[in-house]
């Protein structure tokens, strides 16, 4: 196994990772909350721990990975009154559609997936034991409470003092009159009419939503496990809580890393429902292929906010096309072909390009100076490929081969970012298929030829790489030659 670091959200820093068993490693992701498709906010943490995965495992690592789904909950309740169907048929629709989208996006499965509604007997074992232990109380509405107060360590996660916060600093935290403090949180809601119930020692109701996590994850890993994951926002109150919940049951230490991926903005401005900048990953595959979309968020670092927009998936294609084309191009040599197949993974892993990725996806995962590397890479086999007349038939051959094993690493590199998942041929000409379909047409071509013979001719030769590229992002391939400039689709 090797060594990486990762930025622990609770230090402020990065640490080296120390696992509790060696060669192993828990980790628990907040999954969705289903009661409509998810948006690219989802998509993004989906990714981000998906490559994460990957990457630990291709380290030697076995990693055990718990994204749960939350399948109980005020919004799904609402929803399901709303649609007139019941909760199954709603959170069951959802779930498959969910599973879809993370598969198209390239995710591999969880290697559990624990639903809310299956750990209602532990999430009450758990409140039963806060109420024992002095952190939670019976109020007078019959709801179960936990008791910030009596936990002194509450607030050092999110870095806030109890002091110093006001009521209703989520949406999440409802500020009610039987609560002895305005932060004390719901873990037992007392059953309202025509609302599903479970029974238990406080009377029939249902789990707040905090402690569902704090027994799903506890359940599945074990009170103390290696890392807890999940999306920025969850940090306040959700991750907060569940370390109350479940250090105040259980007197151990609930998580020893904590990471928190960024926020998507859209054009600028965090994605909302009341803003009306809000995508489904629906409504994003519908212009774009799945692994742009994917391409997208590797680009930016897990941590780092990213912006969304058609321009950036736009970009985003046309990196993705340098590397399919590079991989086209080795497919198109007989030679490279051949020693491309035949390259096996004990050479791959040992290549220094390898060790170059390895190390920058080690250092908190790096993806940006991952995909850099790769970039070198793409040139390196691009210049390998090159034909020049002075070379002869030994030096070119010899260069075939290097580009043949290069092809072999980019490959297998591709795979750990869960990218280069398909034949070049075929996402060249999905890629150009895309771009016709947004309305790129033969006098748009023509016009861009223009202007990039008119750079050339200026000496402006940033602009007319500029312009061959963005005419690759539409899947539109330029071709120079001692007659002039030709143009083809890609497929």
């Amino acid at each position: 196994m090797k060594s990486f670091v990762l930025y622990n959200s609770e230090l402020r820093r990065k640490v080296e990772f120390a696992p509790l068993v060696s060669g192993q490693i828990g980790l628990y992701v907040c999954g969705m909350t289903v009661y409509d498709y998810c948006h690219i906010g989802h998509a993004r943490v989906m990714v981000a721990f998906d490559y994460v995965v990957r990457f630990l495992r291709s380290q030697g690592w076995q990693v055990n990975y718990v994204r749960n789904i939350t399948d109980i909950d005020d919004k799904i309740i609402k929803r399901a009154s709303d649609n007139n169907e019941s909760i199954g048929e709603l959170t069951s629709r959802f779930i498959d559609a969910m599973n879809e989208d993370a598969a198209r996006l390239g995710c591999l499965a969880p290697d559990q997936a624990p639903r809310a509604t299956e750990y209602i007997d532990q999430m009450q074992g758990m409140i039963g034991s806060l109420i024992n232990k002095g952190h939670a109380y019976n109020a007078n509405n019959g709801d179960v409470y936990y008791a910030v107060e009596s936990f002194e360590k509450y607030g050092r996660l999110s870095g806030r003092k109890l002091d110093d916060m006001q009521a209703g600093a989520s949406e999440r935290v409802d500020v009610e009159t039987d609560k002895k403090n305005p932060f004390d949180f719901v873990l037992w809601k007392a059953a309202k009419a025509s609302e599903p119930a479970w029974q238990s020692p406080w009377g029939n109701g249902r789990p707040g939503w905090h402690i569902e996590c704090s027994a799903m994850s506890t359940c599945c890993l074990g009170n103390t496990f290696d890392i807890h994951g999940g999306g920025g926002d969850l940090l306040f109150p959700h991750h907060e809580n569940e370390i109350a919940q479940s250090e105040g049951a259980t007197g151990e230490t609930y998580v020893n890393n904590w990471m928190h991926v960024g926020f998507v903005n859209v054009d600028g401005e965090k994605m909302s429902k009341s803003l009306g900048n809000f995508f489904t990953i629906r409504d994003v595959m519908q212009k774009f292929t799945p692994e742009v979309i994917r391409y997208f968020i590797v680009s930016s670092h897990y941590r780092s906010p990213i912006n969304f927009s058609d321009s950036a998936l736009k970009d985003a294609r046309q990196s993705l096309s340098r590397f399919y084309l590079a991989l086209k191009e080795v497919d198109n040599n007989i030679i490279a072909q051949q020693v491309m197949a035949q390259v096996n993974s004990e050479q791959i892993q040992a290549h220094p390009w390898t060790e170059r990725f390895n190390e920058a996806m080690s250092d908190d995962f790096n993806t940006p100076e991952a995909l850099a590397v790769l970039f070198e890479l793409v040139r390196e086999i691009n210049r390998a490929l090159k034909h020049e007349q002075f070379r002869n038939e030994a030096i070119l051959a010899e260069q075939h081969r290097e580009a043949g094993v290069l092809g072999a690493v980019l490959k297998y590199l591709g795979d750990i970012l869960g990218l280069l998942q398909q034949q070049p041929d075929v996402f060249l000409k999905s890629s150009a298929d895309e771009a016709s379909s947004n309305g790129f047409s033969e006098d748009d071509v023509l016009a861009a030829i223009e202007a990039r013979k008119q750079a050339k001719a200026n000496k402006d030769f940033a602009a007319a790489d500029r312009i061959r590229q963005e005419l690759l992002a539409q899947g539109i391939i330029l071709e120079d030659s001692k007659a002039g400039t030709t143009w083809r689709r890609a497929d």
